[in-house]
């Protein structure tokens, strides 16, 4: 699918997806594609991301990683399930774990581990897989190891891989958080038939961040879509400034996993 990818030159997202086409080659050739399609048929059925973000609004999808590009590896101990229960302790209505390994040091055993756990919650919780999804072979992927719903990034897919993946996600039962920067985004994320939209702050391709841009975009967003405010939130005076915008939800990583006392953190987002 190498031919649906669009991107810019020499920028953190071209270097992030072009070894994400030499991995998930990597993966495939050592693994048989129908067991892995079995494995996923296997997952009892997903939970629904949207249901669970719009039940009490703004809602916090709360998310696992151990790194990122611009920051390199977190100095804190992150173990998955341990992070999974403090936050759904402090009341995140849906986990998301960045399962990229290169580039933010995450894997499919961790969203495993965190499926395990949210599923198995008094109050089961849908799990998103954020990473750069290229190839159907992820949507598989990401059902085996217990994902209910996951992220497609506009900005990395040409239409016919983006329409492609978001209706094979959709056959697979998972709900797809499609993911913009800007208007022009926001309308091919239209096209294919996405109501769960994310607005990423972070401007993948330098890295800066920018709550305005979740600002700009709500206002172009139709009444029945769900909009997601991603990145930069970091306490519930920004919750509250893109939930005035129009988001329903904001997912939040660095500074959840950064804090002290996570379940509390999580606590201050939601506003209990």
């Amino acid at each position: 699918m190498s031919s649906g990818v669009a991107v810019a030159t020499g920028t953190i997202l071209d270097r992030i997806l072009a070894r994400t086409f030499e991995d998930v080659a990597l993966r495939k050739s050592g693994m048989s594609l129908s067991e892995l399609a079995a494995r996923a048929d296997a997952q009892p059925t997903p939970l629904s991301l949207r249901d669970a973000i719009t039940r009490s609004v703004p809602a916090v999808i709360a998310e696992i990683k151990r790194g990122s590009p611009s920051k390199g590896v977190f100095p804190v101990d992150v173990d998955p399930p341990d992070v999974a229960r403090a936050y759904l302790e402090g009341g995140a209505a849906a986990l998301s774990v960045l399962t990229d390994q290169p580039f933010f040091g995450g894997s499919l055993a961790d969203l495993e581990a965190v499926a395990r756990v949210a599923h198995g919650y008094a109050w089961p919780a849908p799990v998103l897989r954020k990473d750069f999804i290229l190839d159907r072979f992820q949507l598989l992927e990401a059902r085996a190891h217990g994902a209910d719903a996951v992220l497609l990034i506009v900005a990395a897919l040409g239409d016919g891989a983006l329409d492609t993946l978001f209706t094979e996600a959709t056959r697979l039962g998972m709900d797809v958080l499609v993911e913009v920067h800007d208007e022009a985004e926001l309308e091919r994320a239209l096209r294919v038939g996405a109501t769960l939209v994310g607005v990423n702050n972070r401007d993948l391709k330098t890295f800066a961040v920018d709550l305005s841009v979740t600002e700009r975009i709500a206002r172009e967003v139709p009444s029945h879509v769900v909009l997601v405010s991603e990145s930069g939130i970091s306490g519930r005076f920004d919750v509250e400034r893109v939930h005035q915008a129009g988001a329903h939800a904001v997912l939040v990583g660095e500074s959840l996993v950064l804090s002290e006392d996570r379940t509390a953190a999580v606590r201050a987002l939601v506003g209990t």
